[in-house]
């Protein structure tokens, strides 16, 4: 998709990708979908998301007056974890994205979705990035988990293991869910930020819902054009920055010998599964059964 945003258009960047945000020029009509996009969201994340997202929207204070102001929620933000929101133009090489990550930049894109566009949209816009991820940069656990992961992108790449990483941050950074006292709730910035799918990723009778393993989710395959049909749940925020933190060396040479990934629908012995999909059982027992 291209995005048309004469503000985006008008300006020139560096090797970082970065714009400036020019807040001023937003319009009317863009903070008000913001605003809209934020007040349905706080209703259906009700008793969905996790506690430190709701922490995270207050130290911010993400609903004042429309579409946040980098340069004040950038004070804020620092201030908590030492991290920084910075624009860019459109979706950024994955070095570039990498670099951001281990500097304590978080990249967003400065353009916002259309009215007709409220439910889906294929490239990220600010409200994806900013309501989806930032909240939860405010917690140092998960502040310090980005910051390793992009420290860890920059070693990926140089090992020829950008896909498995990739996977990590899909089920974890945008998809991922956290096993609480309180049952399943939801972290992951593409289901905070989607009205349907906060809903469909802990009520729908269809995805399988798994213990999070981290080599398991390097070798499982995602999709980008529908609900997933495959949800990981961490036990506690530090378990996943400790598990970013270990050395990934001899994880990759396992990964390397090992052919193929598991599908969308797949069960293996290991899987520890707090709720079993209808749809993905259902999947599987046909499969078995035309062998």
């Amino acid at each position: 998709m291209t995005v048309h945003d004469p503000i985006i258009e008008a300006q020139s960047y560096g090797a970082d990708f970065v714009i400036e945000q020019r807040w001023d020029a937003y319009t009317p009509q863009e903070h008000a979908v913001w605003s809209t996009l934020y007040e349905r969201q706080i209703e259906v994340l009700n008793g969905r998301a996790v506690p430190e997202f709701y922490d995270g929207l207050k130290r911010l204070n993400l609903n004042d007056g429309g579409i946040p102001n980098l340069e004040k929620l950038n004070i804020s933000l620092q201030a908590l974890t030492g991290w920084t929101v910075v624009c860019v133009p459109h979706l950024i090489p994955d070095d570039v994205f990498f670099d951001h990550l281990a500097n304590r930049r978080f990249p967003a894109g400065r353009f916002i979705r259309k009215e007709n566009q409220m439910d889906y949209i294929e490239e990220p816009d600010v409200f994806h990035d900013v309501f989806g991820h930032v909240p939860l940069l405010a917690q140092p656990v998960f502040a310090d988990y980005m910051q390793a992961y992009g420290k860890g992108g920059q070693r990926a790449k140089s090992e020829g293991m950008l896909k498995e990483l990739a996977r990590l941050y899909w089920y974890t950074v945008e998809f991922g869910l956290l096993n609480s006292a309180d049952g399943l709730r939801i972290y992951g910035a593409g289901i905070v930020s989607s009205r349907t799918e906060s809903v469909f990723s802990l009520e729908s009778p269809s995805p399988n819902r798994i213990a999070f393993d981290l080599e398991r989710v390097m070798k499982t395959a995602y999709r980008i054009d529908d609900f997933q049909q495959v949800y990981f749940a961490v036990d506690d925020l530090y378990d996943l920055l400790a598990a970013t933190q270990q050395d990934f060396g001899p994880l990759y040479e396992r990964l390397r010998t090992q052919e193929g990934i598991h599908g969308l629908t797949d069960i293996i012995e290991t899987d520890t599964v707090l709720t079993r999909g209808t749809q993905a059982y259902a999947a599987k027992r046909d499969a078995q059964r035309s062998r």
